[in-house]
C-alpha cells in the first residue's frame, strides 16, 4: 500500500489525465505520461498511448446526460495505473518516478491555467478529500482523529 503522499500523487494523476484530454495540450501530455507508465519499454508506451486514447474518446463521446459518471470513472482508472505503476517500483526508482510525475502535473497546471488562482482536481474519496490546484495541494482528513 502507497504512503499517503504517493496515494495523493496518484489520484492527481488520474485527474489530471482526464483534465488534459481534449485539450491543446493532449498529445505532449499523453506522450510523456505513456512514457513513464511504459518504463522504457516501446511497446507498454504504445499500449498506454492506446489507452490514453481510449480514454480521450470517451470522454468526448459522452454526452450530456453521463460526463460525470464518465469522467469519475476514468480518473478512477487512471488513479488505479499510476498506484500499480508506483507499487511496482523500488523506493529510489517510486521517488524519481514521482518526481517525474509531480513535474509533469505542475507543467500542465501551468500551461492550462494561465492567469492562475484557478482551482482543479477537486476529489473526494472517504474520509479525505484532495484537491490539486496552481501549484499547490490541499488534503482535508475529515472524522475522528483527523
Amino acid at each position: 500500500m502507497l504512503e499517503e503522499a504517493l496515494a495523493a500523487l496518484a489520484v492527481a494523476g488520474g485527474t489530471a489525465v482526464v483534465q488534459a484530454a481534449g485539450t491543446d495540450a493532449w498529445h505532449g501530455f499523453q506522450a510523456r505520461v505513456a512514457h513513464l507508465l511504459g518504463r522504457g519499454d516501446a511497446r507498454r508506451e504504445r499500449a498506454e498511448l492506446e489507452r490514453l486514447d481510449r480514454t480521450a474518446e470517451l470522454l468526448a463521446a459522452a454526452g450530456t446526460e453521463e460526463p460525470e459518471r464518465v469522467r469519475i470513472r476514468q480518473e478512477a482508472s487512471w488513479q488505479t495505473r499510476f498506484e500499480t505503476l508506483l507499487e511496482s517500483l523500488t523506493a529510489e526508482e517510486r521517488e524519481q518516478v514521482a518526481a517525474e510525475l509531480r513535474s509533469l502535473f505542475a507543467e500542465e497546471a501551468e500551461r492550462g491555467q494561465p492567469g492562475g488562482g484557478a482551482v482543479s482536481g477537486n476529489t473526494f474519496h472517504g474520509p479525505t478529500a484532495i484537491q490539486v490546484g496552481d501549484r499547490n495541494r490541499q488534503n482535508n482528513h475529515f472524522g475522528p482523529g483527523a
